[in-house]
């Protein structure tokens, strides 16, 4: 604000020498200062708000989880031979390879009933080679005269079954022995001992 400055005459009268403008108020030094602390203080407060927002959204972008794009199914691949056990072997032998009840038993034409494949019957006695010619062949093959008592239900697949598909399914009814013993000893491995002289025909046999 403008403030006047005057001198005094010896004839009493005053003169005016001087006018200057001076801070006073709210546009006084202090006041400056003071603002320009305030304004450097909300600068700083907006700049850590800034900061601490960008580390948040960096925080939780990586805790979320990305999309599940293309992720492989956990799901296990059924055995190649279970497709066809279902379609050819489940009919006679159950679903699971339980067998009919009293597979035992004979049956009024000197059948017995399909007896059991999931390692509670006898085809774990038998090794690769016979069970090949067994679904290949048919059971009555081994038919004999002089046999009588031994009379088979079990029909041939031979010209139902490639080559591979009888591996296949026969690969399959072994799996379900797994874990099984007979006497303290695993069927399985019994299984595979006697296959090691009598495996699978190859494909051109």
């Amino acid at each position: 604000m403008p403030v006047n400055f005057y001198i005094d005459l010896k004839d009493g009268s005053r003169q005016a020498a001087k006018t200057m403008s001076v801070i006073s108020g709210p546009t006084s030094p202090g006041s400056i200062i003071e603002r320009a602390v305030k304004s450097t203080e909300t600068k700083i407060a907006a700049l850590v708000w800034a900061l601490t927002l960008a580390a948040m959204l960096v925080v939780a972008a990586g805790c979320s989880s990305p999309p599940s794009v293309g992720e492989p199914d956990s799901t296990p691949e059924p055995h190649p031979g279970e497709k066809t056990f279902a379609a050819t072997c489940a009919v006679c032998h159950g679903i699971d390879g339980e067998g009919q009840p009293d597979w035992h038993i004979r049956k009024p034409d000197g059948t017995l009933p399909a007896p059991p494949l999931n390692g509670e019957g006898h085809t774990w006695h038998h090794a690769d080679g016979l069970l090949y010619r067994i679904v290949s062949q048919g059971g009555q093959l081994w038919e004999d005269p002089d046999l009588p008592q031994f009379k088979s239900g079990m029909p041939a697949f031979g010209d139902q079954l490639s080559h591979e598909e009888i591996i296949a399914v026969l690969e399959y009814v072994k799996g379900l022995w797994s874990g099984k013993e007979s006497r303290g000893v695993s069927i399985l491995e019994h299984q595979a001992l006697m296959s090691d002289t009598a495996p699978f025909p190859s494909a051109d046999s």
